[in-house]
């Protein structure tokens, strides 16, 4: 199969957000729904040097929409059979059999579909597939003014980039084998014992 998957350089995101406006504005998005989330990640404390007490902080942005995973359990658990996965890999929501339960939404570690109150129904990123049909890119990726985001077959940006890194906020890969291959922020490494946290986590929509 020819798995499609995203991949996203921290050290280049400078947290504008017109991905995450891009694809809301394509999908038609109404308030409060996001497909695609930057999230805030920050960090650290004070620090007494000499007399002086100075910052010891950390920041950085991690860009997610849905990583159209290898194992997608959204997909185990549609109790109507809503949710396929295509020949090319990427995950999407029938919504003609949705019936807006919300199981995927449950349980899906990384939060990505998204129920429509109005609607009544789930959704996700579907990777723009109807842009990839049309031999274009993801509307997320073609947005970023940093090119920080890119898009491809997964064994081809593994030889470009690299294999994936596990970085905060993401759970274990093992759960579902995500399609995403993330480099972080030099950032990352400095807050892995200094208390990271998501700055904005009611704008991603965790609480």
């Amino acid at each position: 199969m020819k798995q499609l998957a995203f991949y996203f350089d921290s050290q280049y995101c400078s947290g504008c957000k017109t991905c995450q406006v891009a694809c809301k504005d394509k999908n038609d998005l109404g308030p409060g729904i996001l497909w695609r989330r930057v999230y805030e990640i920050g960090g650290g404390t004070w620090k007494k040097e000499g007399k002086a007490w100075v910052p010891d902080i950390f920041a950085y942005n991690l860009s997610l929409s849905c990583n159209h995973c290898d194992d997608p359990i959204c997909l185990r658990v549609c109790p109507t059979g809503a949710i396929e996965k295509r020949e090319d890999g990427i995950v999407r929501i029938d919504q003609k059999k949705c019936m807006g339960c919300r199981y995927c939404e449950w349980a899906c570690p990384y939060g990505s579909p998204r129920f429509d109150e109005e609607k009544g129904l789930m959704g996700k990123c579907d990777m723009c597939c109807d842009y990839i049909d049309q031999g274009k890119m993801p509307v997320c990726v073609s947005s970023c003014p940093m090119r920080a985001l890119d898009f491809g077959r997964y064994e081809d940006l593994l030889e470009k980039y690299g294999d994936q890194e596990n970085i905060y906020p993401l759970p274990d890969p093992e759960i579902t084998r995500p399609r995403l291959i993330v480099h972080p922020h030099p950032a990352h490494g400095q807050g892995t014992n200094r208390n990271p946290h998501i700055i904005n986590r009611e704008e991603v929509g965790i609480g």
